[in-house]
């Protein structure tokens, strides 16, 4: 029997491994999960669709990987509330309250603050990450890249610790970017809806 072949995009789950190695011997490199952050909003924004989420999202494949095909989840239905809206707008807000903090802090240094070269991990646990040289980029610009590398490391270490205990993809039920590209697709999809009835 012919083995099914894969597709380009069944193989973006090396990016993530790829984009924490990078950031770990050069925070710079944290820069790059920009286009993971931009690129599913795009997607949204013109297609009107989860395309990203259900087909190209490098995270999801790589906790399907390790929970699938490396038996690393137990497989367990995931808690109901992680599908209620209270609770993935409520994750949300945080998500992005946070986010715009890490916004404001980078500012902060731009406007003249000490660069504090620390990856904070489930926002709470402060990693010291001073062996990168950083001397290169404007301290606003390191400033950014040790926040982003922070968020983008949180939200992984949820996810696998979700991926173990229940089912692989459970982080995506609730995750802040496909909370928001369905918010998206949503408004794009009505207005269409209410142009083509009028």
């Amino acid at each position: 029997m012919k083995a099914k072949q894969k597709h380009w995009y069944e193989y973006l789950w090396i990016a993530s491994p790829v984009y924490f190695t990078l950031g770990f011997f050069n925070i710079l490199f944290a820069w790059l999960g920009m286009i993971l952050f931009i690129t599913p909003l795009l997607i949204a924004i013109i297609g009107g669709s989860k395309l990203y989420c259900n087909k190209y999202c490098e995270r999801g494949q790589l906790f399907e990987l390790l929970g699938n095909r490396f038996g690393l989840s137990l497989k367990k239905k995931a808690p109901r509330f992680l599908k209620f809206n209270w609770f993935r707008y409520g994750f949300l807000v945080f998500f992005m309250t946070k986010f715009v903090l890490m916004i404001y802090r980078t500012y902060v240094v731009f406007a003249g603050a000490d660069l504090k070269e620390v990856v904070m991990l489930l926002w709470m646990f402060k990693l010291p990450w001073n062996w990168a040289d950083t001397s290169v980029a404007s301290p606003w610009i390191a400033q950014f890249a040790f926040g982003f590398y922070g968020i983008m490391l949180t939200s992984t270490v949820i996810g696998l610790v979700l991926m173990i205990i229940f089912k692989p993809r459970s982080w995506c039920v609730f995750c802040p970017m496909g909370t928001m590209t369905q918010g998206i697709c949503k408004i794009k999809n009505s207005k269409e809806k209410s142009k083509s009835a009028a």
